[in-house]
């Protein structure tokens, strides 16, 4: 039978979705490997300007395919699909214009910190596995002298990261140029061998990792090291703010759309920012008040800080108490949620190679079909700076009901297109997790009062940011500017305070999904709980928040209106 014409407009969209898809994914080796597309497993990206170019001209023809389809002839769904699909691309193309490819590396991240992590993040299961692991090691000092030179082009045009945030940033390449092969952590894998490998094969295989570590993996990162202490760190630009860029005040605006989901202006979030933290700040006098603290907002902060029992005595004891919170959650979590994700996760130390420049936590996934779990990250590194009364809220965000429980689940969302399905939305994802931090509340935590200024500081952080970030990029604020108005309104340590301040300045606009997402989530949840009185149930409320994969901001509000709209008695 034929197929009606809206059927073939349906078709013709999912066909060039998965078109699309496989195009990234052969683009992109290793998302390949972390969506479990394992056809590509020998490879590493191709980044060089003309690849740059190549993929851009190829999302211009896939945009031109899409104009032809008839967006009203589609269902419901599938004009969120498509519209979706429209703005990745846009995106894309854009983000190529701006040359934001020149920015391979900021503050606290960077292409060759991904790449550490190769090891736990690729299939080791099989002597073909090992195999294809040392092909990718035969192709890093490649891959790196090929981000070398777009950065090289970044000096050349003066589209650089700011010089003052890469203080120290050389100890993220150093620790990977090594004398000893076996103590590279590209090694690991050669370690120790599944039962299925021979003793033979093992032998092998630990001499040929071992030849690609040498001549391709640490002269690779050697020639990065090289190129940032003798060219890129002494020419990178003196300015901070996004601004004073090439073209730079249309870029962070393209930035700020781009991080909020939202037609928002950079004095437009920063208008949001100022009223949450005069909002937060009530809430947290109200806390030293109940607290029956002697002396003033500025003392308050001054006493968390220096006062040894709200720091860890030891990595073991922060690992200990992050591990107790979490479990203590998952047992909470039926009572608040509907569907569960299969995938477990567990807390582990920040590897020491990032740690110096790192945040004090962060998730990092594992693909479905991995024999890993997720990973919540806490940093171990310099434990005066570790605050006990923050930790609480970093481990509802990080762990669950935040970023692991939001990233597991939309692994298993296999019906919709891949592209949605792996969408990387920072103020749907970072909003989410936010806001669970705030349901804490709900499941009990927080009962003492230091950890509850601790929510509220990390709260305050996120508001902080929408006023820094702009200040930043759109104001002309100074580093100090930024430094004095985080310290001044947030119980963070002073070296958090100013590893965060330079995230931002070399990150512009991504601080900015936190809280933009997370005051869209709470609004969506206050309407629905007056529309739907008794009726509302905040699993099912959770339920479509997160079945729906990562989305932009405006559709998330479109689909909690016609769940209400369903739902009203």
């Amino acid at each position: 039978m034929a197929s009606t014409p809206a059927e073939a407009q349906q078709d013709r969209l999912h066909a060039l979705f998965e078109e699309t898809w496989a195009f990234r994914l052969q683009e992109d080796p290793l998302r390949a490997t972390s969506v479990g597309e394992h056809a590509y497993d020998d490879r590493l990206p191709r980044v060089s300007v003309e690849d740059q170019r190549r993929r851009a001209e190829y999302y211009r023809d896939v945009l031109v395919q899409l104009d032809v389809i008839d967006r009203d002839a589609l269902d419901v769904s599938d004009r969120i699909n498509y519209d979706m699909f429209r703005r990745q691309l846009a995106d894309d193309l854009q983000e190529f214009e701006f040359k934001g490819y020149l920015l391979p590396i900021n503050a606290d991240s960077g292409f060759h910190m991904d790449l550490s992590r190769l090891p736990s993040r690729v299939p080791l299961g099989s002597v073909a596995d090992y195999d294809n692991y040392i092909e990718r090691l035969k192709r890093v000092r490649r891959y790196i002298g090929e981000h070398i030179e777009l950065m090289r082009e970044g000096l050349r045009i003066g589209l650089t990261v700011p010089r003052v945030v890469l203080l120290g940033y050389d100890v993220t390449i150093a620790t990977h140029v090594v004398g000893d092969i076996e103590a590279s952590v590209f090694f690991a894998p050669f370690e120790s061998f599944p039962t299925s490998v021979s003793q033979a094969e093992q032998v092998r295989l630990r001499a040929g990792g071992a030849a690609a570590i040498r001549d391709s993996v640490v002269p690779g990162y050697r020639d990065f090291l090289e190129f940032m202490i003798e060219d890129y760190i002494p020419g990178a630009r003196e300015t901070i703010g996004a601004s004073e860029l090439p073209n730079g005040r249309a870029y962070y605006a393209y930035l700020v759309g781009h991080f909020t989901t939202m037609d928002v202006t950079s004095d437009e979030v920063h208008q949001v920012g100022l009223e949450e933290v005069a909002r937060i700040r009530r809430e947290m006098d109200a806390v030293i008040e109940e607290i029956g603290f002697d002396g003033d907002f500025a003392a308050f902060l001054t006493f968390l800080r220096t006062d040894p029992r709200f720091y860890p005595k030891s990595a073991e004891e922060l690992l200990k108490q992050a591990a107790f919170i979490a479990k203590k959650m998952d047992g909470m979590l039926p009572s608040l949620f509907k569907t569960l994700p299969r995938q477990p996760y567990r807390v582990a130390p920040v590897p020491d190679h990032i740690a110096p420049k790192y945040t004090a936590g962060r998730y990092v996934g594992a693909p479905i079909d991995s024999t890993e779990p997720g990973t919540y990250w806490v940093n171990t590194y310099k434990l005066d700076s570790r605050t006990l009364y923050t930790l609480e809220a970093l481990t509802l965000h990080e762990a669950v009901p935040g970023h692991h429980l939001q990233n597991a689940l939309r692994q298993e969302l296999t019906e919709l297109p891949e592209f949605r399905r792996y969408s990387g939305i920072g103020a749907y994802g970072e909003g989410w997790g936010l806001y669970s931090e705030r349901l804490g509340l709900e499941a009990g935590f927080y009962q003492d009062p230091y950890s509850n200024f601790g929510r509220l500081t990390y709260e305050m952080w996120r508001a902080c940011r929408l006023v820094v970030d702009t200040g930043l990029h759109a104001k002309g604020w100074t580093r100090r500017q930024a430094i004095d108005y985080l310290a001044s309104r947030t119980a963070l340590s002073l070296h958090e305070v100013t590893t965060e301040t330079d995230r931002y300045i070399s990150w512009p606009g991504q601080a900015l999904g936190y809280k933009i997402g997370e005051l869209k989530i709470r609004e969506l949840r206050e309407r629905a709980e007056k529309a739907l009185g008794e009726a509302f149930d905040v699993r099912t409320f959770h339920d479509v928040i997160l079945l729906n994969g990562p989305v932009p901001l405006p559709v998330l509000d479109d689909l909690v209106n016609a769940w209400i709209e369903r739902t009203e008695p």
